[in-house]
This record gives C-alpha cells, structure tokens and sequence, in this order.
C-alpha cells in the first residue's frame, strides 16, 4: 500500500511538471525543435535539482536502514521521498502567462495519458519483484525517471497530436477567410523587425477619423492569432472599410502564410534589424521573411517602406507593386529623382513633452507641422509611415496631423505615468530591440533627478548578442544614474559594457526578479525621479 502511494506520487509529480513545462512548449509555438533548443540550453530545465536530490538522499536512507530491526522502514521511506520530490515549487513571476486554450487541453490530456501508459509497465515490473529492499529502490529510481522523461513526454504528444491540430488549422482558416471574403475591408498588412504594434495603433487611430477601421488587437500577429482576431472582429461587424492586419514571422514562410488568408491591398514593412536573428540565422533571411508581405501585393497594390533603413531601400528598388511610397525623417541619405520619398520630417524636436517636426508631401508640395505627445524620436518614423497611408487613402496632410495630435502610444511602448509619490515610469516593456532601446535611454536621459534603467538585456540577437548588449551598456552609462540588472546570467555582457564605460559598480545592481527591482526603486527613489522599465523577457529567457 505505501508503495502504491508513493508510486502515485510520482506519477502526478510528471502530470504537474508536464503542465508546467507545457508553458514552454506554448512560449515556443508548439516547436518541438525550438522547445528542445531551449530546453538543452540549460541543465537546470532538463534535469530538475530537487527530485534528483530527493531521489539520492532516498537511496542512500533506504540502504542505510536496510538492516533496521524494522524491515518496513525502508518502505516507509519511500513516502516522504516522493512527497519531497514532487511537492510544487512556488512559481516564479508570471509575464507573459499560460493560456489554458483547447489545445493546450488537447495537449495535456494526452501527455497525462502517455505519462499514464509509460508508469503502468514500470509499476508492473516493481510488483513483479516481490518484497524487500529491491522494491523502495525500485520505486523511487522508476519514479526519478518518469519525472526526467517530461521533455519526451511533451514531444511524444506534440507529435501525436499534429495530424489532428494540422486538420483544425485548416479549417480555422478556411472559416476565417470565408468571413473576410464576406465582410470586405480593404486589408493593411504591417510588418518589420520593429515598430509593428506601435504603427498599427497610429495607423487605426489616424484613420479612424476618415473611416471605420479595426486591427488586430495587442501583438496578435501569427496565422492562428490573425484568424482567431478576424472571427472575433469581423464574424457581426461587416461595417468595417479598413482592416489593419500585423504579421511577425520567426522562420521564411510564415508571413506568406499570413498574407494568403489576409490579401493586403497595402503593405508596410516598419524596419529590418536583428531582432530575432537567432531564430532567422542571418539578416537575409530576416529581409526575404519580411519581403513577402510586399511579393504578396497585386500589381496595383500599395508598399509603404521606411526609406531610412538601407535593407528597405533595397526592397523599395524591386519596384513591385506600381505604387511604392517611401518616408524619410532628417539626416538621411540624399535623395535621387528617382526615389524621392512621399513625406520627409525635418526640424524634429524631442523633449518631455513629446515630439515636434514638419512634415512635408514632396508630390503635393504641402507643409504642415506635426506634434504629439509621443516619446522617443523612433516614434517619428512610424508616424510616418502611418501618414503616408492615410494620404494615399485620401486624407489630407492638414487633417493628419490633427490626429497624430491625439495619438498615445501603444501598451507598454515608451508609455509614461506618475505614481502616486512623484516617480516618473517609463513603461517599454516590449522594446527587445537595439535601435528602440538607445530611444528609451534618450528619453530616459531627458529627466531630471535619479535616472533608474531596469532592464533584463536583450535576447535573440544571434552572434550579436553580447555584442549588443556590451554598447546598450555603455548608452546607459551614459543616460542613466542607477542600473538595475534583472538575471544574472544574461546580463553579463550589459554589466560589462556598464563597467567599461565607467559606470559607478555602486550603483549597479543585480536581482532575480522584477519585483525585487521595484522594492528597490520604491525604498531609494523620491519624487522627482524617473525609472525606466527595458524589455521584459517572457517565462522562457527569464
């Protein structure tokens, strides 16, 4: 009977661990590749401390007692071994959060089940052995491995269940086509390496005061989450005229995927930089994945391309579809005949209180003055591009920029509000970028008093990495007054840029998590001060 409990032990110490490591695999999109990548990356995820741990001091206790007057004890043992291993552990900080969907129900009951299937023949074997110390030994070993055979476990479902999440994929998107074909909204595709959400929340907004426009909500950008913002959007209101659609991408093909079931009348692509380059393998592939939402547009489509990054340039000399609008802020590179942008900032100015440039239409010849309360000069080009859209679609450059006069920036880009004691938060949450990151400490930089930049680094930067995070160290030298570093792991190469750019090592500091940061800011900071919150990794790098 104790064998028996500690044996169910074991098995829902796999269930809950493979409910916990199912987060992961979600974090990954259901890669099994990726998720094996990352679970390989460190021993930790792998091979769990604590029931490795329960599993040696078990073994050891079992056979030291083996000779005890009770020969029951080392049976007894075997309770209290499994129920040390397998008792959950406080969870860590949730960010991005688990999203209990049907798959996910799908996934985890026929991981339970495996897990089921694999326990029974293990039990079976044990009871085969008759009693004595042989059976706690065998007991708790079988258990340990169960425990380390999660990973497998989780794979072992993904696979199995393919066929059928391959047929509800198909029919997701067949339904959500059908709705969109029904409905009708000229479609706006919007990608980059960057700037997607931010430009999609401008566009919406600016031309909402021409006509009717949704867009998909928050960062829903791969096919799944684009079909299931269509169903949700447009299933009751087919009174829409515009319907702006974000696609990201983190392997060639997927935004093509995006742009088959979308069909984007117009297309923008924000910028090309390194941003999830450890997943793209090179900044090529990262061009021809974002080149597919332009190769997608009909001939008489309609590219909208930032003319300031030079990957985009070079998309804008493909000269497909016919139309092709580029922007450009102050300080690019000179213009030709040839390609001369249809909206061009000069005279931009930045401070506290927001951004101000002129704005002029090289093919009407019209000139107005842009202002907003948006913070960082980045913001400029994305206004831009949204701009440049709306004109095309028949707004004037007068009343655009009465709109871009209301714009607020998207949730938690560069967003700032005051606390109750005076501390200015700077919210840029989402900002993982080297270009988005040394605007935030712009901004930063502008405040008087404390200067705190919070911050984890940036990831999946490839090769580039460390390197990247070496120069956003020494930016912050610069525009910051105290560091707080969240992970002491990957923030190693953003410590050491700090460092040798001579910043303070008494003013650097270093903690697990984003709670402890705020403990800290709260206790040494006074009104007057500002913190600035960079990037904040999902469950899967914290």
């Amino acid at each position: 009977m104790i064998l028996a409990l500690a044996a169910l032990v074991w098995l829902a110490g796999c269930c809950h661990r493979l409910y916990r490591q199912a987060l992961y695999l979600q974090l990954e999109e259901y890669e099994s590749g990726r998720y094996l990548r990352w679970l390989a990356d460190r021993g930790s995820r792998w091979l769990p401390r604590r029931p490795l741990t329960a599993w040696l001091v078990g073994s050891a206790l079992i056979l030291l007692f083996a000779e005890a007057p009770d020969t029951q004890l080392p049976v007894f043992l075997s309770l209290p071994v499994a129920i040390l291993a397998n008792w959950p552990q406080k969870g860590g900080e949730v960010k991005k959060g688990f999203r209990v969907t049907w798959r996910v129900r799908r996934f985890l009951l026929v991981a339970w089940v495996l897990a089921l299937l694999v326990a029974l023949p293990l039990i079976a074997a044990i009871d085969g052995h008759g009693d004595g110390l042989l059976q706690p030994l065998l007991v708790t070993a079988a258990g340990l491995l169960l425990v380390l055979m999660v990973p497998v476990l989780l794979v072992g479902a993904n696979l199995l269940l393919r066929p059928l999440e391959s047929l509800l994929r198909r029919r997701f998107v067949a339904r959500a086509r059908a709705i969109l074909m029904e409905a009708g909204p000229t479609i706006i595709g919007i990608t980059g390496s960057y700037g997607k959400t931010s430009t999609k929340v401008y566009l919406q907004h600016i031309l909402n005061g021409h006509c009717r426009v949704g867009a998909t909500p928050k960062s829903f950008n791969t096919l799944m989450g684009v079909c299931l913002a269509i169903s949700q959007d447009l299933e009751e209101d087919r009174s829409l005229d515009y319907y702006i659609v974000e696609m990201g991408a983190y392997v060639p093909g997927e935004i093509a995927e995006i742009c088959e079931l979308a069909r984007p009348a117009i297309s923008i692509v924000t910028a090309i930089g390194p941003q999830h380059l450890e997943r793209f393998g090179s900044i090529d592939n990262i061009v021809s994945a974002k080149y597919e939402i332009i190769s997608a547009l009909p001939a008489d489509g309609v590219a909208v391309l930032d003319r300031d990054n030079p990957h985009l340039r070079a998309m804008a000399a493909r000269a497909h579809p016919a139309t092709i609008l580029t922007v450009s802020c102050e300080g690019s590179v000179e213009d030709s005949p040839a390609d001369d942008p249809r909206l061009v900032a000069t005279d931009i100015q930045e401070s506290l209180d927001g951004l101000r440039f002129n704005v002029e239409d090289r093919r009407s010849g019209e000139r107005v003055v842009f202002s907003t309360n948006l913070l960082g000069r980045h913001n400029v080009n994305n206004i831009l591009l949204a701009a440049a859209v709306a004109r095309n679609e028949g707004m004037s450059l007068r009343d655009i920029a009465w709109r871009v006069r209301s714009l607020q920036p998207a949730e938690a880009r560069l967003a700032r509000e005051e606390t109750a004691t005076g501390i200015t938060l700077i919210n840029d949450g989402y900002s993982a970028n080297p270009a988005g990151a040394r605007h935030a400490l712009r901004v930063l930089g502008m405040h008087a008093g404390r200067r705190l930049l919070v911050t984890p680094g940036m990831v999946e930067l490839g090769d580039l990495m460390e390197c990247e995070n070496r120069k956003l160290g020494a930016e912050a030298a610069r525009q910051a007054s105290d560091v707080i570093l969240v992970g002491e792991r990957q923030t190693r190469p953003l410590r050491q840029g700090l460092l040798e750019a001579g910043f303070a090592e008494g003013r650097l500091h270093t903690v697990n998590t984003l709670t402890e940061a705020i403990t800290w800011y709260e206790s040494h900071l006074v009104a007057g001060d500002a913190v600035l919150f960079l990037n904040d990794l999902p469950e899967n790098w914290s």
